[in-house]
């Protein structure tokens, strides 16, 4: 049995993944501080199908607050850490930039500080798509430069990769980042256009569809992201042998690091998206067909080689097949 802590355990990854740990019999702390960046009672009920179970324990507590943290970890003494929670959004961080430095940089030293006095075993962290930022040679691959954001919230992702590498250096602490692609599926975020496309829909309302719907995103569905992330926390960061500092791979270390992208590997375009959705709610959609915002890129694209070469799992499941079982989540949460 693994005691494993999982932070963001009320957000949409982070209430999977604990979900899946507990089926399997791991122990679980969930960590969630339960803001209100959107619906709390989405969160709460989501939780409301964790507690109670055999061998999990929800603690709500900020990642920005030092000593409840550092308690946290000396008194459980975890094996892992999933590190799941952060302030999310990349139009959000130009209104309100303080949230990510709290919580994304912050918030994720004390991550560090926890796992490095406590002999974790293995932590692993949420990255994001978005450090590719002004990247334009698809598909994105780990093993590419990233060192131009287009958003802050990029900007935080890609210090989270850093600050997780200087740790495994000096410390020895292994370190695994994931770069999630897009993620969506049942129990997930309001504030994505999956979820804000279906809403304005039943809702008949119009929905605004950024760059004229040139927008191609790499959908990656929940229970393939999941399955990635149990995997590469079960596959402890190794260092690389080969790794040279006269042509420096970003995406190993001499010291235990890893990186890996978690993307469904086939881009849709998003006005095929709403096509899928449309004919699942047998309905057609308003449209608001707008420039790009600030801070978005006009395609994802994940190079998943290594994700399968390391752990033996490669996302697959069809943008039809997700979005069917969306739809069926949300009609019956919300009761449409």
């Amino acid at each position: 049995m693994t005691k494993v802590l999982v932070t963001g355990a009320a957000g949409f990854i982070g209430f999977h993944l604990s979900r899946r740990l507990l089926a399997r019999g791991d122990q679980v702390v969930g960590l969630d501080s339960l803001n209100d960046y959107y619906d709390v009672r989405l969160k709460h009920d989501r939780l409301a199908q964790l507690t109670g179970q055999p061998g999990f324990r929800f603690v709500q507590l900020n990642l920005s607050d030092r000593e409840p943290m550092s308690q946290l970890f000396a008194g459980e003494q975890f094996d892992a850490v999933v590190n799941l929670a952060a302030q999310a959004g990349v139009r959000y961080s130009l209104q309100n930039p303080q949230a990510y430095i709290d919580s994304n940089l912050v918030g994720f030293t004390n991550i560090l500080e926890g796992c490095r006095h406590n002999a974790v075993r293995h932590l692993v962290f949420a990255s994001s798509s978005s450090v590719y930022g002004a990247n334009t040679n698809m598909p994105f691959s780990v093993h590419h430069n990233v060192d131009h954001p287009v958003s802050l919230y990029a900007a935080t992702k890609k210090a989270n990769e850093l600050m997780a590498h200087s740790y495994a250096h000096l410390f020895g602490l292994p370190c695994t980042g994931l770069r999630f692609f897009t993620v969506y599926g049942p129990w997930g975020r309001p504030d994505m256009a999956l979820f804000l496309f279906t809403r304005a829909i039943l809702e008949g309302r119009a929905i605004d569809v950024f760059n004229e719907g040139r927008m191609r995103r790499d959908f990656t569905y929940i229970d393939d992201i999941i399955e990635g992330v149990v995997r590469t926390m079960d596959h402890t960061a190794q260092p690389n042998p080969q790794w040279s500092g006269d042509a420096p791979d970003s995406a190993t270390s001499r010291a235990p690091y890893r990186l890996y992208n978690i993307g469904n590997n086939q881009p849709v375009e998003l006005m095929h998206l709403i096509a899928v959705l449309e004919q699942r709610l047998g309905r057609t959609a308003a449209k608001n067909l707008l420039p790009m915002q600030p801070g978005d890129v006009p395609a994802t694209f994940a190079d998943v080689d290594d994700l399968t070469r390391d752990v033996g799992f490669k996302p697959a499941t069809p943008i039809e097949t997700g979005v069917a079982r969306f739809v069926e989540w949300y009609r019956s949460y919300y009761k449409v």
